[in-house]
């Protein structure tokens, strides 16, 4: 398939339009969309001080549950999130946030590289350089959601 880019910059301020065009809706396209559309998602953490702060789903790395609770982890900042790693998990499905293991979900969109360790297991690399043990449980869907299959 054969893409074409056309950028177009407005004079006046106004809402951004993106326009697809396509023959066959694929999953490259889908993907495509998933992404402007959660551009602008935002979850709400908390933190030090207890503020409420609304992070970008964009900006996450990814959420661990600890006891009874979930905190979100981005390059800079580590942020207590109201929520259980289950629902957020259902919320951003869509965002390419993924199971990683019982106590972690993982966003696919930060991850640099994956590599096998023992017991089926992988080691998914993330922006920051740490690194996240996908289970064996979860890593056939991680693979395949990073291959695109």
């Amino acid at each position: 398939m054969y893409m074409k880019l056309v950028k177009r910059q407005v004079e006046q301020p106004q809402e951004v339009v993106i326009t697809i065009s396509y023959m066959n809706w694929t999953e490259e396209l889908e993907d495509i969309e998933n992404y402007i559309l959660g551009a602008n998602k935002h979850i709400t953490g908390y933190g030090s001080n207890r503020e409420m702060i609304p992070i970008r789903i964009e900006d996450i790395l990814y959420f661990e549950a600890v006891g009874e609770l979930v905190f979100a982890y981005t390059k800079e900042q580590i942020y207590e999130i109201k929520m259980r790693l289950y629902q957020i998990e259902e919320s951003l499905k869509e965002n390419k946030v993924k199971r990683a293991s019982k106590s972690i979900l993982v966003n696919l969109r930060k991850n640099i590289s994956v590599r096998p360790a023992l017991n089926g297991r992988l080691y998914a690399k993330m922006e920051n350089e740490e690194e996240i043990l996908i289970s064996r449980q979860y890593a056939k869907e991680v693979i395949a959601e990073i291959m695109g299959t």
